[in-house]
């Protein structure tokens, strides 16, 4: 009886696969400033565009269409030095039932800093993030949003490239905001435009990219075609680098500078 029941044990040993957490084809960390250059209101948009993007059919069908079907997904705010925190943590998402309710929780959510930009502090949480993943991703990708420089906390360069040499793609949304405040003006339009000093200074890894939003009214339609690219693993071809978000609205034009 004893020998009888060993051998059940080791057939269940050798059949029974360890459990093991959800492949996904992509995790990406949604990297967002929310500094004080970025009122309430654009504020509101920003998190109203997250929410059309991730509910949109667009970004729905980029998910399905992976080997796997489904992502993993998380956000974090940042604004100044010591000023980064994970707003919704790892979910995956595989249809418009789990993008919802992602969408439900990021609308709840209160608005976490009103400090400076320290782009890279946001990196380095993002890859902390990933560090931590509960999945399988076959990719990682840190998503920057924000519509300054950097101007608190470590270079964000260094925070890039050791990013980068971990494996991990950085691309990134500039979100042109033209500033009443003379103070903030070096800050949102710095020399050569923020989408320039994004793709310099921020995006890195094969295939990395910067789309720009000439807008906050604009952003859902950017951060769409966006996700719908890191999903899929695509770059923008190379005349669209400098891909910019100012037609009408309701145009669904995209011009390029």
């Amino acid at each position: 009886m004893a020998r009888f029941v060993w051998m059940v044990m080791c057939v269940l040993t050798l059949t029974v696969a360890p459990a093991r957490a959800e492949d996904v084809d992509v995790a990406i960390v949604l990297v967002s400033d929310v500094s004080r250059s970025v009122n309430d209101g654009e504020y509101k948009l920003m998190k109203d565009g997250y929410a059309a993007a991730l509910t949109s059919q667009a970004v729905l069908n980029a998910i399905r269409g992976g080997a796997l079907g489904a992502i993993a997904l998380t956000y974090v705010e940042f604004a100044g030095a010591n000023e980064v925190r994970t707003v919704i943590d790892w979910r995956v998402i595989s249809d418009r039932t789990s993008a919802e309710v992602f969408v439900e929780s990021l609308a709840a959510a209160p608005r976490s800093f009103w400090g400076r930009t320290a782009i890279g502090e946001g990196i380095d949480h993002g890859m902390r993030m990933l560090a931590r993943i509960g999945h399988q991703p076959m990719r990682r990708v840190i998503d920057v949003c924000g519509d300054g420089t950097n101007n608190s906390g470590r270079e964000v360069t260094d925070a890039r490239d050791e990013a980068v040499a971990q494996g991990v793609i950085i691309n990134a949304l500039a979100i042109i905001n033209d500033s009443p405040f003379p103070w903030a003006q070096a800050h949102v339009n710095p020399p050569g435009g923020l989408l320039n000093y994004f793709r310099e200074n921020v995006v890195g890894g094969p295939g990395a990219f910067a789309l720009e939003a000439r807008d906050f009214v604009r952003f859902g339609e950017a951060m769409t075609r966006k996700l719908v690219l890191e999903i899929a693993g695509r770059a923008p071809p190379p005349d669209s680098q400098l891909a910019r978000f100012d037609q009408p609205q309701g145009s669904g034009g995209l011009s390029r500078p």
